[in-house]
């Protein structure tokens, strides 16, 4: 039973850092998941210390998820229209990978311009305002990334410690 909850943590760390850059997914929170399913097998003493301030930490950056791009797109002068645009261009460059690794960049952009372009009339202020919702979209995709790398690296580090025991029949 303790290998069928590694592999399955380790799953949820995968989808948990995939989450990270799709906006469907929580991806702190499901690698915090990874995490509890290691700390319930036998081999793992419980550590709720651990546990908890790492659940804290998902809950956290998952609620900074949605307040990070609204801060950089009122910084910017931005509207909500922007915020959406660039998670539908977020979708699009997932959905259709036309530019590449770059696409994950250049549609989320594009996104919150057209957003904000059918929010306000001036190309400038709507470029303006693109930009700060793009700006604050790769900030939080930045710290939902990095949380899930370090969810990651924490799985990995425990395990490696008590592999003998997971393993041992």
């Amino acid at each position: 039973m303790d290998i069928v909850l590694v592999i399955l943590g380790f799953i949820l760390m995968l989808v948990g850092i995939a989450g990270s850059f799709l906006p469907i997914l929580p991806g702190p929170p499901l690698s915090w998941f990874g995490l509890l399913l290691l700390y319930l097998t036998k081999a793992v003493p419980n550590n709720w210390t651990f546990l908890g301030v790492t659940l804290a930490v998902a809950l956290l950056v998952l609620a900074l998820d949605y307040i990070i791009p609204a801060i950089g797109t009122k910084r910017f002068g931005g509207s909500k229209k922007g915020v959406i645009g660039t998670t539908l261009g977020l979708l699009v460059a997932i959905i259709f990978p036309v530019f590449g690794p770059f696409g994950i960049i250049i549609w989320p952009f594009l996104g919150a311009f057209i957003g904000e372009m059918i929010n306000k009339a001036d190309s400038k202020i709507a470029a303006k305002a693109a930009f700060g919702s793009f700006l604050g979209f790769l900030a939080g995709t930045f710290i939902k990334f990095i949380v899930a790398l370090v969810y990651l690296g924490f799985f990995v580090t425990t395990f490696w410690d008590y592999k003998s025991a997971i393993f041992s029949f």
